[in-house]
C-alpha cells in the first residue's frame, strides 16, 4: 500500500506540473520515476483518483487533477461538461446499456455513473469513448434514462 499511495502522489505531481496527453507518455514519465506499472494499473489509478481528461487552450487532450479543472475546490460535477455536450448517444441491449462520449470523456463519466446511478446501474467499463453499462434486473429502459440523468442531464436515446 506504501508503493501505491507513492505512486498517486507521483501521478498527481506528474499531471500537476506538466502537459500529459496519453497514458503511454504518463508511464514513461512514472517509469522515470522508477514507478513501473502496467497500462492496465494505471488506468485504475487514473480512475480511483478522478482524473479527468479536459481540452487545453490549444485544443489538445489531456490529464488534469480535479483541483486543477474546478476553480475554489468545489466537487467535481459532470454537468459543467454535459454543457459541451459530451455524451453523442446511449443505446440498450437487454440489460446492457452502451453510452457513447466525445473521445477522451468516458471514464470520468462512468466513474460519475458509478457513484450516483448505483440504484439502476450494476457497474461499469469505459473505454476512451464508450462506456458499458450493466443495467440492474427488472428496470425500464426509461427508469435506466431517469436514473442516469442525474449524471447526464442531456441524455437523449
Amino acid at each position: 500500500m506504501k508503493n501505491k499511495s507513492k505512486r498517486f502522489a507521483a501521478i498527481q505531481e506528474i499531471i500537476s506540473n506538466s502537459v500529459v496527453g496519453s497514458q503511454e507518455e504518463l508511464l514513461h514519465r512514472l517509469a522515470e520515476r522508477d514507478f513501473v506499472l502496467t497500462q492496465a494499473t494505471l488506468s485504475r489509478d487514473l480512475k480511483q483518483m478522478k482524473v479527468l481528461k479536459t481540452i487545453n487552450s490549444y485544443g489538445e487532450y489531456v490529464y488534469q487533477m480535479p483541483t486543477q479543472v474546478v476553480a475554489s475546490e468545489e466537487k467535481v460535477s459532470m454537468e459543467k461538461y454535459m454543457s459541451a455536450n459530451i455524451c453523442t448517444s446511449v443505446d440498450f441491449s437487454s440489460n446492457i446499456v452502451v453510452i457513447h462520449t466525445k473521445p477522451g470523456y468516458a471514464s470520468s463519466l462512468a466513474s460519475e455513473i458509478d457513484e450516483q446511478a448505483n440504484d439502476a446501474i450494476l457497474g461499469t467499463v469505459a473505454g476512451d469513448d464508450t462506456i458499458f453499462a450493466v443495467k440492474k434486473e427488472n428496470l425500464t429502459q426509461q427508469e435506466v434514462i431517469e436514473a442516469l440523468s442525474r449524471v447526464i442531464p442531456t441524455i437523449k436515446r
